[in-house]
């Protein structure tokens, strides 16, 4: 057996290069992060916790649990959470596996399914305001048909399950895609093995997406749901357009403490709020659809 080829070695200044290659390439989203998530994070920390004399304080947050918004404001936001992010991983599974079945025309399917990508937060309440509104498209459809004489006001406190509807369609239809998109990709990466193998055993279409599909698809599940779960807390400009304040949301309070009351020690307290609340349920994410190491090595 012939002995085994030394590889000659790197001149000094070519070693030096291929050392330092891999700083360099991540060098740019070190930068990133640090700048636009790092340094925020640090300053809201110390907004929320100094005083601005100097300090440590908890007395920013006690005039937030005091705030007359708060206990309506984290009502709304996790019964939003809650009812937005299952519909929007339920609707955004189907799509993904009618795309996955490549049936005639699916990338175009995909292509329409995907344009709410590229539309804000504001846009999307924009254009779910134009449907809701008292002279919105909604009520001329209904006054059309006969169904109505008068507009129907859908956007009131007094009507609260038309408010609160509005939000979640809103929501669920511009923020769909990135589900779909992360749950497309997932099923992507599941070897066909193992769906020829559940044929050979007679399997189903419902048994193999039970016993085959989802447990496989589980890391993409874990994964747009942290994602989807923690943007939901970030909901803001959307309940805005449709509500006002008449359903106060954490990133809202925020928002209307740093902008209107001009007290950014306050909104950096609902922000450190938003950050352990979706810090705690990540944790959750990641304890309840772990994958064990006997999952792991199949």
């Amino acid at each position: 057996m012939a002995a085994a080829e030394e590889v000659p070695d790197l001149p000094r200044a070519g070693r030096s290069r291929t050392e330092w290659l891999p700083y360099l390439l991540l060098a740019p989203s070190l930068v990133f992060l640090g700048v636009f998530f790092v340094y925020p994070l640090v300053q809201a920390f110390g907004l929320s916790f100094l005083r601005p004399e100097g300090g440590l304080t908890a007395e920013h947050f006690q005039r937030m649990l005091g705030d007359t918004y708060f206990r309506g404001a984290i009502a709304n936001s996790l019964l939003l959470t809650a009812i937005v992010v299952p519909i929007q991983v339920a609707i955004g599974l189907v799509i993904a596996l009618l795309v996955n079945s490549r049936f005639r025309g699916h990338l175009w399917f995909l292509y329409i399914c995907a344009i709410p990508l590229a539309i804000s937060d504001l846009a999307a309440g924009l254009i779910w305001l134009s449907v809701f509104t008292e002279r919105g498209y909604l009520n001329t459809l209904l006054h059309m048909v006969g169904a109505v004489r008068e507009p129907l006001t859908y956007l009131s406190a007094e009507q609260p399950v038309w408010l609160y509807g509005a939000i979640i369609a809103a929501e669920v239809w511009r923020a769909t895609a990135i589900v779909m998109i992360i749950l497309l990709a997932g099923l992507q990466l599941i070897p066909r093995d193992y769906f020829e193998t559940a044929d050979v055993f007679g399997a189903g279409g419902w048994r193999k997406l039970w016993y085959v599909t989802l447990p496989l698809l589980r890391p993409s599940l874990q994964t747009a749901l942290i994602i989807r779960t923690i943007l939901a807390f970030q909901l803001f400009a959307t309940v805005i357009t449709l509500s006002g304040r008449q359903v106060p949301v954490l990133a809202g309070e925020a928002y209307f403490w740093y902008g209107l009351y001009r007290n950014p020690h306050v909104a950096s307290a609902y922000a450190v709020l938003i950050m352990g609340v979706s810090v705690a349920i990540t944790w959750v994410y990641l304890r309840v659809l772990r994958m064990r190491e006997e999952e792991v090595a199949g």
